[in-house]
């Protein structure tokens, strides 16, 4: 029988004083009630009450075991209400990770109108433009842009971030535009060294076929920031997701590639299934 049916029927019948009044509380028959407090005393090798046609009387063990018996159906009923309460007013801790500059360009209002929904909710973020390790941080969820590594984590795909070539006008009226993916690998790259895989960019040429240029990079940098920086002073070819150099080639100051480039999907990952809600639900800007 159920353990805790079981101390709610011995607990009203204490309180009420027949085994009669619990069968009536709890919709079931008196020998039911009967059998409850049976299984109760058997599982203790102990009697509780002492039963008459008239009245119930408590043992001393039934005595000490009511006691017990009332307050844990009283945390059991707090927890009930508790988790009640959880289920329609969240509370608790959302850790979340995001890339630097996207958190920075994209996020602020996503995060404000969350915490607005969600009061209850404390929301901490971790700005890093690395690849954050989710369940030895404790990261509850991260946005994550571009190939994800193979992992355990849950992921849910939200959108595409168009990924952008570009030089600046200096270095290209300097060194001329690589129209081809085999004459871009002459010239010095610049990449994220936090991709999963830094040095690969992947290409179409003109028939609509993917090429991937690989080896290594004239500058690897952690930070897309520098990178954007360095592009600027004509140190090479960029390249990144659109949100980071999409003011630079609206102000002429860096130079889209002819040449087209496959988009990044953009994701949501979790460590597991986690109740709370999504921060940031579209494709992000361009």
């Amino acid at each position: 029988m159920d353990r805790m049916t079981s101390l709610s029927v011995f607990t009203v019948a204490v309180e009420e004083g027949s085994l009669a009044a619990a069968a009536r509380r709890y919709k079931i028959t008196p020998a039911m009630a009967g059998r409850h407090i049976d299984s109760l005393e058997q599982a203790l090798k102990a009697r509780l009450l002492q039963r008459t046609t008239r009245r119930l009387h408590l043992t001393d063990v039934g005595r000490a075991y009511y006691q017990r018996s009332r307050r844990i159906l009283e945390e059991f009923d707090e927890a009930q209400r508790e988790a009640g309460e959880l289920q329609v007013s969240p509370q608790g801790s959302l850790k979340l990770a995001v890339p630097a500059s996207f958190a920075a360009l994209h996020l602020g209002s996503p995060i404000a109108r969350y915490m607005r929904d969600h009061p209850g909710i404390r929301v901490e973020t971790v700005v890093s433009d690395r690849y954050v390790d989710l369940v030895q941080e404790g990261i509850d969820m991260a946005i994550r842009i571009g190939r994800l590594p193979d992992s355990n984590l849950v992921a849910r795909h939200i959108g595409t971030c168009r990924m952008v070539m570009c030089a600046a006008p200096s270095y290209l009226s300097r060194v001329g535009e690589p129209r081809t993916p085999h004459e871009l690998r002459k010239h010095p790259r610049l990449a994220f060294s936090e991709a999963v895989s830094p040095g690969d960019w992947t290409l179409m040429d003109a028939r609509g076929r993917p090429h991937v240029i690989d080896g290594p990079c004239q500058l690897l940098a952690n930070n897309m920031q520098l990178l954007l920086a360095v592009a600027l002073e004509g140190g090479g070819v960029a390249y990144g997701p659109s949100f980071i150099f999409g003011e630079a080639l609206y102000r002429g100051t860096l130079v889209r590639s002819t040449t087209q480039v496959l988009g990044g999907p953009t994701w949501v990952s979790t460590p597991s299934c986690r109740p709370h809600g999504i921060v940031h639900q579209g494709s992000p800007p361009d």
